[in-house]
């Protein structure tokens, strides 16, 4: 049965502490260290004399960002697997951990209680990543396979066209349009004649489209699909 060697880069020191344990009372694991920072991460990375078949990183490290350690790791190590531990939930940090060389994904609000039993099954075949992450991701994905879906001509005209008939609502996309204007939810409900409640139901079904978690998110994310022109300082609020 082999022996897989982890290396560990978590700058909180009970969370490495967590994973350690996990790691050390494992045995088909052998913990090659437990590290907080980029620099100690990248001399064992680059030490030849060093076996390390699993790199569990955080992405936000005190003095540099666990995807470098990824990408060098790859580079100099092309056998070894990245799995990434991190605060941050978003679909960036996610696509670009994978696009770095990461098969997995696990949010620390999310961390399971066996960690040694997630590298393993990694080490399977497995991709590891947080529920509410995938969930994330696939409404991500939904959202822009409906948006490739869309001619190009709808797609480059006004956001009522077609593009708005295959992704959002009439009424969405209306309650859009003043969310980006900076209306307040019992504004927009005076507006439309319907209940603030209502409103909310139409922002909670703009936040699942869309794939956000906020207001200014959303504004965003519409911009960049083309479902909402670009803000204009002419806009007569």
């Amino acid at each position: 049965m082999p022996e897989w060697r982890v290396l560990i880069v978590e700058d909180d020191v009970p969370t490495r502490d967590f994973f350690a344990d996990s790691v050390s009372r494992c045995g088909q694991l052998h913990l090659v260290a437990g590290v907080g920072t980029f620099d100690e991460a990248r001399a064992l990375i680059e030490d030849k004399s060093q076996a390390i078949d699993i790199l569990l990183t955080d992405l936000a490290l005190p003095d540099g960002n666990g995807l470098d350690l990824i990408r060098l790791a790859g580079r100099l190590r092309p056998s070894c697997e990245a799995l990434v531990i991190s605060m941050f939930g978003d679909e960036d940090s996610v696509l670009s951990s994978v696009e770095a060389g990461a098969l997995g994904y696990i949010q620390k609000d999310f961390t399971p209680d066996n960690i040694a039993h997630t590298i393993l099954e990694m080490k399977d075949g497995a991709s590891p990543i947080s529920p509410m992450i995938a969930r994330r991701v696939l409404a991500k994905y939904r959202a822009l396979h409906l948006v490739d879906q869309v001619p190009p001509a709808a797609a480059a005209g006004a956001p009522t066209g077609g593009l708005v008939r295959t992704l959002l609502s009439v009424r969405e996309q209306e309650v859009l349009e003043l969310i980006a204007r900076g209306f307040s939810y019992a504004e927009i409900s005076r507006l439309k004649s319907v209940s603030v409640h209502t409103v909310q139901s139409h922002i909670k079904n703009l936040y699942t489209k869309l794939a956000v978690h906020s207001k200014s998110e959303a504004v965003y994310e519409a911009t960049r699909l083309g479902l909402l022109q670009p803000p204009s300082a002419a806009d007569p609020r």
